[in-house]
């Protein structure tokens, strides 16, 4: 369901759905009033709602739409203002799962592929997630009908066989002098929950976090982790000095490295291109770790599309080093993770909830 007061917008997202294979549009509408009125007809799976409508609009109409459909998946889009980043994450804490920012002009090629390539993974992603719930709830029992056999005894059903794990690793037995996150979907609202828990963490070593996210969303974000963790927090900025007690966020459209600058760790930003399809992108910041801090790097990957993260969490593990991922439960989207999981990097897969109090006995000194 495409929600949007702009008919060029509307068509435009309209038709690029219904151009994919796995995609339809169950419908265009204005305004988010028009959305609420018409969900139950429609429902639809996954709605891309606007955030400037009239009559009602999307952060006014969220909480009435998840109200009415629970597991609608909700992704905000928006152009790129600070007032609407400050909304879309307003959003993600009232149950949007998603955001995307719109280019200022569709009329830039560059700008209107990404913008496509983007929102489209992010329907697929996010819409196969609640297609998986809804196929795999529980069915009603069935109430047996008594009939006489008209033929061979059926054969016992076959019994699933267990699907092999992933292998886990054992934790290094090398201190961890520092921590590495990298996240995407679902990104901003795990970070929030891990931080708030991570101070004993924070004060003693520092943090690194690359979160796939445009400019101005990364500022924003980098001042809810610091009122969310109570610990100084900021977007890096180029040749400054990796410090204890603060995390320092990748900005949106950079890259961010860490290299040697004498006896100290300087942040290293760059404008390269994208890495994984993705700017910031975790893997320049897991492999530049690898150099500064060798075999004493602690990596998490959380919750996100794709498999960023998980080439530089083998190079971590060859280093010496060790990675935990975000179990697929408590994950957006169980890609990235998934990944490293699947790779055999990982020491421990675990519920979002559980990582931070891992990751404080780690640095605490247990190695089990």
């Amino acid at each position: 369901m495409v929600v949007d007061d702009s008919a060029v917008v509307r068509g435009l997202i309209s038709r690029w759905i219904a151009g994919e294979p796995d995609m339809v549009v169950a419908a265009s509408l204005r305004t988010g009033l028009d959305a609420v009125n018409q969900l139950d007809r429609v429902n639809p799976d996954v709605a891309v709602l606007d955030i400037e409508m009239p009559e009602l609009d999307g952060i006014s109409a969220l909480p009435l739409l998840l109200a009415k459909k629970r597991n609608l998946i909700i992704i905000m889009a928006s152009t790129l203002t600070r007032r609407n980043a400050e909304i879309s994450f307003k959003a993600l804490s009232l149950g949007a799962s998603d955001y995307i920012p719109k280019p200022e002009s569709t009329r830039e090629p560059a700008a209107a592929e990404t913008f496509r390539h983007d929102l489209l993974q992010k329907i697929r992603h996010l819409g196969a997630k609640v297609r998986r719930t809804v196929q795999t709830s529980p069915s009603p029992p069935l109430v047996p009908t008594p009939a006489r056999p008209t033929g061979p005894a059926p054969r016992s059903p076959a019994v699933a066989q267990p699907q092999p794990q992933p292998l886990r690793r054992a934790f290094s037995t090398q201190a961890p002098r520092v921590l590495l996150i990298g996240s995407s979907t679902g990104g901003p609202q795990a970070l929030m929950t891990l931080v708030t828990e991570l101070g004993p963490v924070i004060d003693r070593f520092p943090v690194l976090i690359t979160q796939h996210m445009p400019p101005t969303f990364t500022t924003i974000l980098a001042e809810h982790l610091a009122r969310a963790g109570n610990r100084p927090s900021r977007e890096a900025v180029d040749g400054e000095i990796v410090k204890a007690g603060r995390i320092y966020l990748a900005p949106g459209g950079r890259h961010m490295r860490v290299v040697r600058h004498g006896t100290d760790v300087a942040i290293a930003l760059n404008d390269g291109a994208p890495v994984n399809f993705c700017k910031p992108a975790v893997d320049p910041l897991f492999i530049s770790a690898i150099d500064v801090w060798q075999g004493g790097i602690m990596a998490v990957v959380l919750t996100g599309m794709g498999s960023d993260g998980m080439r530089g969490g083998k190079e971590i593990v060859a280093a010496g080093g060790s990675v935990i991922a975000q179990d697929e439960a408590s994950s957006v989207v169980w890609g990235m993770p998934g990944a490293a999981a699947n790779a055999g990097i990982c020491a421990a897969v675990l519920p979002l909830a559980q990582i931070a109090p891992k990751l404080v006995r780690l640095f605490s000194g247990d190695r089990s």
